[in-house]
């Protein structure tokens, strides 16, 4: 897929792609609907696992795409025009939002979701292993894991008694990393700072809230506003020389301390596999919903030299990847 195309597809208009609209019956057509635009990395590993399972874009396979450009209230509305134009399958990402909005407006068209949660608990699936319904999907489950980074945080800051977990209440990915985050700090004797954050501004706010706490690290939650908002979380993590960890690499990728979980670029591959799996007829009911098999740890050593952080030997010993 060309850059410029993508480009024009994600702009969340409500116009029929040329290339889906120019093509013949035959051609099988996808909904993709997300919470917020996707990165090109995303939507290339989508193509990677659609092309897996023998499908590709402009030869069996047009894609219609529809963003809420972060407006968790037109999704709805967009699920609502995938499900009219009878699209073969929606897949859902960033988040359980979009998949939820798309459940609450078809029981017949398969739903295959992608994001960080529990999909059980979100509602999406009656278990893992046999979803129930017209939905499946994967997950790279990275609100579980809001309790292992305070760990691995607390290795590279032993001393520190505060911590701040910022989560968006509004995008449904918040309450188990609270809750998990609540119980861990307890038991290690730390005291929990929360920010929410539903919008752009809100981020600001937060860290002027976590300054006056004078908190020692922070984790910040899965949830698809952070990733819209990355560049500006790292800036001011500098800024504020708060030591961080995130859910994905991208973060330390772009000079964000260190991250620790599933990998997203093989989520979405995976997404890719399964709706062509339900192009060929397959049943969202009968594929259980894929979780990571192996977590990813990454440490961006700049970045802890300029927090004038040292990064246990043990510790990068563990990393997946050392960002120099």
């Amino acid at each position: 897929m060309r850059r410029r195309d993508v480009i024009t597809l994600l702009s969340g208009a409500a116009t029929w792609p040329i290339m889906a609209r120019a093509e013949p019956r035959s051609m099988a057509v996808i909904g993709l609907l997300t919470a917020t635009h996707r990165d090109f990395d995303d939507l290339r590993s989508i193509e990677k696992g659609l092309n897996e399972g023998g499908y590709a874009e402009g030869r069996n396979l047009a894609i219609v795409y529809r963003s809420a450009d972060g407006q968790i209230n037109r999704l709805e509305a967009l699920a609502t025009d995938l499900v009219d134009r009878q699209v073969s399958v929606i897949l859902a990402i960033g988040g359980p939002v979009p998949a939820r909005a798309a459940k609450a407006i078809t029981s017949t068209i398969p739903i295959v979701f992608a994001y960080g949660g529990d999909p059980v608990s979100d509602g999406l699936v009656a278990s893992f292993n046999r979803p129930g319904s017209n939905v499946t999907g994967v997950t790279f489950l990275g609100t579980a894991l809001a309790a292992k980074r305070l760990e691995l945080l607390r290795e590279i800051v032993p001393g520190m008694t505060d911590v701040g977990l910022l989560v968006n209440p509004k995008g449904t990915l918040a309450e188990f990393p609270v809750k998990d985050v609540g119980e861990a700090t307890q038991r290690l004797g730390l005291h929990l700072h929360v920010g929410n954050v539903s919008s752009e501004s809100d981020i600001d706010t937060a860290f002027t809230a976590f300054s006056q706490a004078k908190i020692g690290a922070l984790i910040v939650g899965t949830d698809p506003i952070f990733g819209l908002h990355r560049d500006q979380l790292v800036t001011l993590t500098a800024r504020y020389k708060t030591p961080a960890i995130y859910g994905l690499r991208d973060y330390p990728a772009a000079g964000g301390l260190m991250s620790y979980g599933g990998s997203r670029e093989d989520t979405w591959r995976q997404a890719g596999v399964y709706v062509a799996r339900i192009l060929k007829s397959e049943k969202p009911a009968d594929l259980p919903v894929m979780q990571p098999t192996k977590f990813e740890l990454v440490i961006n050593v700049k970045t802890a030299k300029a927090l004038s952080l040292s990064v246990p030997q043990s510790l990068l010993a563990l990393a997946d990847e050392v960002i120099e």
